[in-house]
């Protein structure tokens, strides 16, 4: 097989940005790739997992090994065992021909199975005896087993844990998928990249559909910098492309752009007394979280949790509750399940919902406070 040219790969699936989001992922790359381990790659939709995913082939000693794609939401589970193992010819109704399996293809290289959320119970147990074994076994021909060797790299846009507690994901599954995990962000949440990207692919397609660069005015880019992109980076690029095939204009003006983009407002920084009472608003709806779990005995997922995936709280709020809770159980994570009204097996889906989010908070510090406040009682 002839060496995959990185630099051409390299050009047609591009990681740009200069954030600190972005600096951050490059070095969540560069450490995957210097290790088999399996990756799961986690954001929402279009945020550009494929391009991650091939960025950790493309780094790793497997680079000169194919990479293959398996959309594991757009193959019918009926089908989606053969495409994974392969089959023999004649072993189901249109096999006409033997076929190795994209696992086989994969061989010495890397996997990459997006939307793995998707998949049926039947194949995720498939999947796990692959992961744990490595061999595969082709359909339809029980004596045909092999030994197969590739990196196995996973995405989704669920979140796989909330999956897992409704039985929809296999949990030994997703323990054994997640040993590193990349949270790649929406682009809402590093504008600043935005115009890195715009640039990028408005030469990108002026060159394929041979039309001339166009420019963008300052209000555009204005515009285009604001607006949320909910479809993040290929929302991004359909509304270039159709810029480029659209605009005859040397420049882009807002009438150019679409209503939607043409007339979003962001947030207006309000005034120093508005910003204050929304301030003692919001802090008033953690302080009624709080009050509703530690006084009223409801259950942390029915209040805490819901409002912080909705957004109406914030990460530091989320932490200001974990640590209000630590700081009445001395640190112990068990103790807080009861104080926090949660079933004694909610354990491991508790830490792993604040560890996913970054609101786990060391338990050391709280031991201490015990200490130190029996160390003056003693005193006294």
């Amino acid at each position: 097989m002839a060496p995959i040219d990185s630099r051409a790969t390299l050009k047609k699936y591009p990681l740009l940005g200069t954030s600190d989001a972005m600096q951050r992922i490059q070095a969540d790359i560069d450490s995957a790739a210097r290790s088999d381990a399996k990756v799961l790659l986690t954001g929402e939709t279009g945020v550009g997992k494929e391009v991650v995913a091939r960025a950790i082939h493309l780094r790793s000693g497997r680079n000169v090994a194919p990479f293959i794609t398996i959309n594991c939401a757009g193959i019918p589970d009926s089908l989606l065992e053969s495409e994974f193992f392969g089959h023999a010819r004649g072993s189901f109704t249109g096999a006409f021909r033997d076929n190795p399996g994209l696992l086989r293809q994969a061989h010495t290289g890397t996997v990459f199975l997006d939307e793995v959320g998707e998949m049926s119970l039947r194949m995720q147990a498939l999947l796990l005896r692959f992961l744990e074994t490595g061999e595969i076994q082709t359909v339809g021909a029980p004596a045909m087993q092999s030994h197969i060797d590739v990196r196995v790299v996973t995405a989704t846009n669920r979140n796989l844990l909330e999956s897992a507690s409704a039985r929809e994901f296999r949990e030994d599954l997703y323990y054994r998928l997640n040993v590193y995990e990349i949270r790649i962000p929406p682009l809402r949440e590093r504008q600043s990249d935005i115009p890195i990207l715009l640039d990028h692919y408005l030469q990108i397609f002026a060159d394929s559909h041979q039309r001339p660069v166009l420019g963008l005015s300052r209000t555009a880019l204005d515009l285009l910098t604001v607006y949320p992109w909910p479809g993040n980076i290929r929302e991004l690029r359909n509304v270039i492309e159709r810029l480029v095939l659209r605009v005859n204009n040397p420049i882009v003006e807002p009438e150019d752009l679409s209503a939607e983009i043409a007339a979003y407002t962001a947030p207006a920084r309000q005034e120093e007394a508005g910003s204050l009472r929304a301030s003692i608003s919001h802090q008033a709806r953690v302080d009624g979280i709080l009050e509703r779990v530690l006084i009223h005995k409801e259950s942390f997922w029915t209040t805490a949790y819901p409002a912080f995936m909705s957004r109406d709280i914030t990460r530091d709020d989320m932490r200001h509750i974990v640590r209000t809770g630590l700081e009445q159980t001395h640190g112990s994570y068990r103790l807080l399940l009861g104080l926090f009204n949660m079933a004694a097996d909610d354990y491991k889906r508790f830490l792993g919902f604040l560890k996913q989010h970054d609101c786990h908070l060391p338990f050391q510090r709280f031991r201490a406070l015990r200490v130190t406040a029996g160390s003056r009682a003693a005193i006294a």
